[in-house]
């Protein structure tokens, strides 16, 4: 057989970690092909080189048509595909980046299914929007109530600042364009924020679908983690634009977006922020090499690629692992 042009897939230490890489790129109406390490987008204005290692997802839009090539690329090196609606504020599918570990998953299962480790993580959660206070003490019902109360604050607080008119958030997600300047700018920077922490959660291992504050839908854990930034990051700026009354106001929100997200390490912050809210504070930093393993109810983990087959009265061993 011919060997497949371009460049070998690389390595799993070759590869930049999720915190090392860039926030998102959001595309549409062009061609994504690939040259050696790069995904090339092309339009009627020509063709531009992305190196894939170096983005952590590619929002999709309308428009959009993309190459077994690219998707290949992409997979080797760990970019998130998600295919978004016009505007970039409709999620439809995404595509698994690169991950090899079940840790942090397995650990993610255990706290969701015990109602204590559960509570323990929600707890967690609002400590990082009060970092000042102890919320160890209050029950789900206040947490709800206090978090409330906080976005109410932040929503109002950036009318003031802006002077831009507010009256509650009112969207239609199946129609964009009903919404008022504000409530565009937010539904446009929210999906920015929504396709990171998706892009991030799976690219750590983790399940989209567990969530802690929200549950039962597919996005769960990832509203979980995106509601962490927004009163930081996409409420403050989609009043600022919606002040500004830019044309194209979805562009300008995920530019000023994606700038912010550089600007406060979102990125890196999350990837820290999952692994404080699901693991021990004595894990280690660095995961361990890849490995398979078999369950035993017993002993816990035991060594896999290897026959457990015993001979009983009668039997025949096997010379091979089953």
């Amino acid at each position: 057989m011919a060997q497949m042009p371009g460049i070998l897939r690389p390595q799993l230490q070759a590869l930049p970690q999720v915190k090392d890489r860039m926030t998102f790129l959001y595309l549409e109406h062009c061609t994504l092909g690939r040259q050696d390490g790069a995904i090339t987008v092309t339009d009627e204005k020509g063709v531009v080189h992305v190196p894939a290692a170096a983005i952590s997802v590619l929002l999709l839009g309308p428009g959009t048509r993309v190459t077994h090539r690219a998707m290949e690329l992409m997979g080797d090196t760990g970019v998130g595909a998600v295919w978004v609606g016009e505007h970039g504020v409709r999620y439809y599918a995404h595509g698994r980046p690169l991950t090899t570990r079940a840790g942090l998953l397995q650990r993610q299962a255990e706290l969701v299914s015990n109602t204590r480790k559960h509570l323990a993580v929600v707890r967690k959660m609002y400590q990082l929007r009060f970092p000042d206070e102890d919320v160890s003490h209050l029950t789900m019902q206040q947490l709800r109530g206090r978090e409330g109360s906080r976005v109410r604050s932040a929503y109002r607080s950036a009318a003031r600042t802006y002077h831009v008119a507010w009256n509650g958030r009112m969207y239609d997600p199946d129609d964009f364009a009903a919404g008022d300047p504000v409530n565009q700018a937010l539904s446009a920077g929210h999906a920015c924020l929504y396709g990171l922490a998706h892009a991030v959660i799976v690219a750590l291992g983790c399940a989209p679908g567990l969530g802690f504050v929200h549950v039962g839908h597919e996005r769960s854990f990832v509203y979980d983690i995106a509601d962490l930034y927004k009163a930081e990051v996409t409420i403050p700026i989609a009043f600022a634009i919606a002040a500004q009354a830019p044309d194209d106001l979805p562009a300008a929100t995920r530019r000023r977006v994606r700038d912010a997200m550089v600007e406060h390490h979102i990125l890196e912050r999350m990837v820290h922020d999952i692994r404080w809210l699901l693991l021990p504070e004595d894990a280690p930093e660095t995961e361990p090499e890849e490995a398979v393993y078999l369950w035993d109810a017993s002993v816990g983990l035991v060594a896999n690629g290897i026959s457990y087959f015993e001979a009983e009265e009668g039997d025949v061993p096997s010379s091979s692992s089953p």
